[in-house]
């Protein structure tokens, strides 16, 4: 039977022994490493005071030999005849190959100079190559104060600068030179056999320079194995380091040649310190290695809760709280709410955000979220909270007093967001839409407001962009209403029985004879009647539904057109069409089963679409006018840099906007841009449609001042495919031609 106490005080003595044991074997082990440390410490010094004896020499060595090569070709007396007349062709070119590309070939000098008796550059040689004389100016003030020292020694018949192998006078010293440490060497360039008279400090000068980082501490690490060697302003000898003062001649100290020396005793000692440590490690290892483990465990699943708490809260890319944050805040803002504190949720969404990541590549797209998280953060007040739900969406939740205080913050976020954000070297520039509820206001219950807060920000989009809205109770109706006509063209699609396209005729401005047709699209809704295509194609675009509308309008056109006498049948194209990789076939493929040659077939594209940056826009557009497909630029001049960017367009026919018509005889203003249009296209080689015209007065200006076609209810209103056969009779001679007199 054993006994529970005993046992323990037999544990205990029995850790008392491990523990005297582990302390003796602790204490000897600490000595024997104390002495080695001690005895190693003695023998390394000696070891690096040879290696930085050594660093010296190679150093100085380093310095004689430029001073000793320069002598190869300024102790001559061709050089002294050549460097006299350097504006001889022959003589630069010798200059060139033996005072500069030698220097730098044979003898790997980085600059060579030569300077004239008054120290003005004739010849320049850095980078591997021949430079401008003013290049000198470069190096001018480091080396004038050493070049004014050497004339003036010269000057006194002084030879400085002689020694054991070095048989001609000159300087040389250590600089500081263009943020590198160098070594600089002035010679005279002198006769070599005294037959050349010479006014002693007034020989021309040459200036060799090497620079001490770069190729040649890399051959210092080779040759002389010198680890990690390089230069430092200061001296970082310490323990594990080792350094040489890169003296000058006057003393001062330009920087440090430092590495990492070579310590053998510490390297043995090292070699041996695991056994040592190996012993120690064994007496209380078990215990050790045990509590350790415990204590890894526990730290590793703390960090990996902790890690997996953040994650499940927060965005990864930016930091800021996620959606379920967010829902998880709003809940407790709504729980805790009381009448002097009330909630806004705000919901916004970046505007002109796809282009950057099709241009400039989803890291730049991250980039800019980023920034805009940031931008966004530092204008909220206290007690709000900014988190990222989506790509380009964010949500803010904030306590207000006052409605005007929402209304400031979504202005200010306006106004920081649309500031220009510097990405690769380039200026990207994005808006934001911002939709607002409140509560109590707007509701109490997390799903309510943010619904409502989604169709605010939808309002806001609707509104023109880089806004913000608040939800009112108008937005409801208008959401739903839209989600009907949304519904409802997708039927109508089905088999697009209630769509029609009329064709309105183009007219050549001076013969008045029709020239081209437009084809428009019109639905007539069985209960809502005829709805305007400016209402029903933006919700085309955004429900996905563009592609089929646009593919049914482009068969019937093509289809109408392949047999009348016309340059071309007009078809208007949306930026989202362009974006499909597939357009182009699509084009040519129903080209082909209409019979309608490419060349009778006009793209009209918006300048949108055009100013669209995505790749797929700029290869459709290449592809459908390489067939001869004719592109033309709808609404001409009412976007920004539309002017600006018309010499780098790729279309062949503009159409002036409606709304510059219409000021024709009202607005000077307008009058002068429609002309400033038709003379720009006109010098570009392209056609001019002026579209909207409904006054004799705006067509005699027209014609007068050079537009090629007019179109307008003055000429034609849009008709059907049998009324345009029927009118156009009078253009092949089956009944009469139609002219605007």
């Amino acid at each position: 039977m054993a006994f529970p106490g005993f046992r323990r005080r037999a544990d205990v003595s029995m850790l008392k022994v491990v523990a005297v044991a582990i302390f003796g074997m602790a204490v000897l082990t600490a000595g024997t490493f104390a002495f080695l440390v001690w005895s190693t410490t003695k023998i390394d010094t000696v070891s690096v005071a040879r290696q930085s004896e050594m660093a010296r020499h190679v150093i100085s060595r380093f310095r004689y030999q430029i001073a000793h090569d320069q002598e190869s070709a300024t102790v001559w007396d061709d050089a002294v005849i050549k460097v006299r007349e350097p504006a001889s062709s022959d003589n630069l070119e010798w200059i060139h190959v033996n005072l500069g590309e030698w220097m730098h070939t044979y003898f790997g000098h980085d600059a060579a100079y030569v300077l004239d008796p008054q120290d003005k550059p004739l010849y320049v040689y850095v980078a591997g190559a021949a430079a401008q004389p003013s290049a000198y100016e470069a190096v001018r003030a480091t080396v004038d104060p050493m070049l004014r020292e050497l004339r003036a020694a010269l000057g006194r018949g002084e030879e400085p600068g002689l020694e054991d192998g070095i048989d001609s006078p000159g300087l040389t010293d250590f600089r500081f030179l263009n943020g590198r440490p160098a070594v600089v060497s002035l010679k005279p360039i002198i006769s070599d056999s005294g037959d050349i008279e010479q006014v002693a400090g007034a020989e021309s000068i040459h200036i060799a320079i090497r620079y001490l980082d770069g190729p040649f501490l890399e051959e210092l690490e080779t040759s002389y194995d010198f680890n990690n060697i390089h230069f430092s302003l200061k001296d970082e000898a310490e323990f594990r380091k080792a350094s040489v003062p890169l003296v000058t001649n006057g003393g001062g100290i330009i920087g440090h040649v430092v590495w990492e020396p070579y310590r053998p005793a510490m390297a043995f000692l090292q070699s041996i310190a695991p056994a040592l440590i190996a012993i120690l490690l064994c007496l209380i290892g078990t215990v050790s290695i045990f509590i350790v483990m415990l204590y890894r465990r526990a730290l590793a699943n703390r960090e990996q809760e902790q890690r997996i708490r953040y994650l499940a809260s927060h965005d990864s890319m930016t930091g800021l709280l996620n959606r379920a944050s967010f829902e998880t805040l709003l809940d407790a803002a709504l729980g805790e709410r009381d009448g002097k504190n009330q909630i806004a949720i705000l919901y916004l969404d970046l505007d002109r955000f796809k282009p950057i990541n099709d241009t400039l590549g989803h890291p730049a797209g991250d980039f800019v979220i980023r920034e805009v998280g940031v931008r966004i953060g530092k204008l909220l007040p206290p007690q709000s909270s900014l988190c990222r739900v989506g790509g380009d969406e964010f949500n803010v939740l904030m306590r207000y007093h006052k409605v005007d205080e929402v209304e400031a913050l979504c202005t200010a976020i306006v106004d920081a967001v649309s500031q220009p954000i510097a990405v690769e070297d380039q200026n990207a520039f994005v808006g934001i839409s911002i939709g607002v509820a409140l509560s109590p206001q707007h509701g109490t219950e997390r799903t309510e407001l943010t619904r409502k807060a989604d169709v605010a920000l939808y309002s806001a989009k609707a509104g023109g962009r880089g806004c913000y809205s608040i939800f009112g109770p108008h937005m409801d109706a208008m959401v739903r209403e839209r989600a009907e006509i949304e519904r409802d063209l997708r039927r109508a699609l089905a088999d697009c029985s209630q769509f029609r396209v009329l064709y309105q005729p183009k007219y050549f401005a001076t013969t008045g004879k029709i020239g081209s047709v437009e084809a428009l699209v019109r639905w007539h809704h069985p209960t809502r009647g005829l709805i305007s295509p400016v209402y029903f194609v933006p919700i085309a675009e955004e429900g996905g539904l563009i592609r089929e509308l646009g593919r049914y309008v482009l068969e019937e056109a093509c289809r109408a057109a392949a047999n009348w006498p016309i340059e071309n049948i007009a078809v208007n194209v949306s930026a989202v069409q362009l974006r499909d990789n597939g357009f182009a076939m699509e084009v040519m493929t129903i080209l082909g089963e209409s019979g309608l040659a490419p060349h009778k077939l006009e793209i009209e594209v918006t300048e949108t679409a055009w100013m669209d940056d995505s790749e797929n826009c700029a290869a459709n557009i290449r592809a459908l006018r390489a067939v001869g497909i004719n592109i033309a630029l709808d609404d001409f001049g009412t976007g920004f840099s539309t002017f600006g960017r018309l010499h780098e367009t790729e279309v062949d026919h503009i159409k002036i906007d409606k709304m510059f018509i219409d000021g024709l005889g009202k607005d000077r203003g307008d009058e002068a841009i429609v002309q400033a249009i038709i003379e720009l296209a006109r010098a570009k080689g392209l056609k001019t449609t002026a579209e909207g015209v409904e006054t004799a007065e705006q067509n005699e200006f027209l014609t007068r001042i050079g537009c090629d076609e007019l179109q307008g209810f003055l000429y034609a209103e849009p008709m059907s495919g049998e009324e345009v056969g029927t009118l156009l009779k009078g253009l092949d001679g089956k009944g009469p031609r139609l002219a605007i007199v």
